[in-house]
């Protein structure tokens, strides 16, 4: 019933690659920097603006970009008229341009129609959006949905504007063409998949958009060099409708997603914040809260809720998908949200390392997560023999000693080192050398290869 996308469609650029390395080990500079070159790009939904975002991040990340028709219907959605802005200004009748898009892309009404015209102040002011409680930021508006044309502009301007002719121009077309994605998949062991998913689809800014996009290129780096057990399918969309699109023609694949995450709003200076997928317990949830918790920082956890990112559209109930949402502070909770003020200065290096770091902590946890059998349960057994237990007696236990004896405890074939690891609360990177050492002791085997 729905139209695949297309194959790739753009080939990498010939110009020297980018001197950036998203997955170097700098404090996350290089994610920062790499924000910076997306920061100028006017995107949109649609449009050449995201083209120009994925054509450089195929400059680090070997993405397949796809395109989908315009007029294909996509569940309850229809794929819209493609969006292109070339320029866009008000002109004050001596000439001036006091709104100019070439100055900030955030000063158009993202998808206005065409227009060029000569009006008066109190009809111009119809077209205006400006925001009161933040007087010298420009905000973000759309109108994705209804035929509209407007500008943004600081709420300062909006009250300083003097009796005029102005001339408002924008030289932009709705038009048949394509809504447009990147995809990459890296291959692991299994077939069974993690999905991480961002969107491509505001203009300049920085936390809410490209902050996301900066984690996860670095991310996708990092794993395309490690042994992986799970497939790792990573998105690059427009939101809510590319979201749409993807599971509307991916529908056959979705049952291969076992886990799965949302990335936006992760390089502002806030404590890391996680929201549950619908299913509230799925492992990726409690792999999330148990490194959160891990972590020693501050931090929080939302239940999930039908507002927010791509996560609702991947847990709507006929998908159900086990993918939930990390930022840092959640979108709508910042002042600087979809205004100009989302700028460089918002988003910082530190707190993209940060986030970078707690997914893949994440990751290890569901890579290395199975079940375990004690093959000696029947009492403890001599650990000294094993060379697993102190011969000296009244000291404390330590934590790797309570490691070992949480692991042979409850090892019993149903529950998974996950589960072990939330219980007794106790590193993750202990837990796995335990395992190790039991392992090599003959004390425990896991009953499941990893799927």
């Amino acid at each position: 019933m729905h139209v695949a996308a297309s194959g790739p469609k753009f080939e990498k650029p010939g110009r020297l690659p980018a001197p950036l390395d998203l997955s170097a080990d700098d404090d996350g500079r290089s994610m920062h920097r790499f924000v910076a070159e997306l920061y100028p790009i006017c995107r949109s939904i649609t449009g050449e603006g995201v083209r120009k975002t994925l054509n450089l991040i195929l400059e680090h990340i070997p993405l397949t970009i796809c395109e989908v028709p315009s007029g294909l219907q996509v569940f309850d959605w229809t794929v819209p008229l493609e969006w292109n802005i070339r320029d866009a200004y008000i002109k004050n009748s001596a000439g001036e341009r006091i709104v100019d898009f070439r100055a900030s892309n955030l000063h158009v009404l993202g998808y206005s129609v065409p227009v060029h015209t000569r009006i008066g102040l109190s009809e111009l002011r119809e077209h205006l959006f400006s925001d009161p409680q933040h007087p010298d930021w420009i905000p973000y508006r759309t109108s994705y949905h209804e035929p509209a044309w407007g500008f943004c502009l600081p709420h300062s301007q909006f009250l300083a504007l003097p009796e005029d002719e102005y001339e408002v121009r924008i030289d932009s077309s709705l038009e048949s063409g394509h809504l447009t994605y990147g995809e990459l998949q890296l291959r692991g062991r299994s077939s069974d998949e993690v999905l991480i998913s961002c969107h491509v689809c505001h203009p300049s800014l920085c936390n809410d958009n490209l902050s996301g996009v900066a984690v996860a290129c670095a991310l996708a780096k990092r794993l395309g060099s490690m042994d992986r057990r799970y497939s790792y399918r990573f998105l690059f969309i427009p939101g809510t409708i590319g979201s749409i699109a993807w599971t509307a023609i991916r529908q056959s694949h979705l049952s291969k997603i076992k886990h799965g995450f949302v990335l936006t709003c992760v390089g502002d200076r806030g404590s890391p914040t996680y929201k549950t997928s619908r299913r509230g317990d799925a492992e990726i949830d409690r792999a999330w809260m148990y490194v959160l918790k891990q972590s020693g920082s501050a931090f929080d956890i939302l239940p999930f809720s039908p507002f927010g990112y791509d996560e609702r559209q991947y847990c709507s109930p006929g998908l159900n998908l086990p993918v939930g949402c990390f930022m840092r502070t959640p979108h709508g909770q910042f002042q600087e949200y979809h205004t100009s003020a989302d700028d460089l200065n918002f988003v910082c290096a530190a707190s993209l390392n940060d986030s970078v770091a707690k997914a893949l902590t994440v990751i290890d946890v569901i890579e290395q997560n199975c079940k375990y059998l004690n093959l000696k349960p029947f009492c403890e057994p001599k650990l000294g023999d094993y060379g697993l237990y102190s011969s000296i007696g009244g000291r404390p236990v330590g934590d790797f000693q309570m490691a070992i004896l949480w692991l042979l405890n409850m090892s019993d074939g149903t529950n998974s080192l996950l589960d072990i690891a939330a219980r007794c609360n106790l590193p993750w990177e202990m837990l796995k050398e335990a395992v190790r050492a039991l392992g090599e002791a003959g004390l425990l085997k896991p009953i499941e290869e990893p799927s």
